[in-house]
C-alpha cells in the first residue's frame, strides 16, 4: 500500500476557520461532529490532566473539539505531562551539578553521556508539539485559522450560498 501524496487533508471545519473553503474542493460526504468536551482519560498524570483542561476549555471556545478527539488530545496531554515530569528530574540533577547542569551523566564504566531524560524530554516535546499542531495549538498552525469565518448555524456551509 502507497502512502497518500501531498500534504494531509484539512478538514472542513478548519478550511472554514482559515478562509480557504471553496465549495469545489470540499468533501460533500464528509462526517459531521457534533462540537464536544471528551472526558478526560483517567490515566492522566496530574500535569498532563492539568494541560488538558486548559487546552480542552479553549478548544471548545473555539468550536474545534469533539468526543472523537479524545484519545489525540490524551496523546498531547500525557506528552506534555512526560516533558514537564523529565524536565523536572532533570532540574533536580542540575542543582547537584553546576558543571553539565545534569544533561551528561557517567556510566559505570566512567564515560560521559548524554543524560536519558535529555533524550526523553526531548521526545515528549516533540510528541506534544506534533500533536498541538493536529489541533491548531501552535502559533504557525494557528497562524492558518482565523476565527473571523466561524458561523454558529445549523448549516457550516451556510455562507457558501
Amino acid at each position: 500500500m502507497m502512502a497518500p501524496r501531498g500534504p494531509k487533508p484539512k478538514p472542513t471545519r478548519l478550511k472554514v476557520l482559515a478562509g480557504t473553503a471553496r465549495a469545489h474542493r470540499l468533501n460533500p460526504v464528509e462526517p459531521t461532529i457534533e462540537p464536544a468536551v471528551p472526558d478526560a482519560p483517567e490515566h492522566l498524570s496530574d500535569e498532563a490532566l492539568a494541560e488538558w483542561k486548559r487546552v480542552t476549555d479553549e478548544m471548545a471556545k473555539a468550536g474545534i473539539l469533539s468526543a472523537l478527539d479524545r484519545g489525540t488530545l490524551a496523546a498531547y496531554a500525557q506528552a506534555y505531562g512526560r516533558w514537564v515530569a523529565a524536565e523536572r528530574a532533570l532540574r533536580v540533577m542540575a542543582a547537584r551539578d553546576a558543571v553539565t547542569a545534569g544533561l551528561v551523566i557517567r556510566t559505570q564504566s566512567g564515560n560521559a553521556i548524554q543524560n536519558p531524560l535529555v533524550g526523553t524530554a526531548n521526545k515528549a516535546m516533540a510528541d506534544m508539539v506534533r500533536y498541538a499542531a493536529e489541533f491548531g495549538l501552535t502559533p504557525s498552525a494557528r497562524s492558518r485559522v482565523s476565527a473571523t469565518y466561524f458561523q454558529e448555524a445549523d448549516d457550516p456551509f451556510a455562507w457558501f450560498e
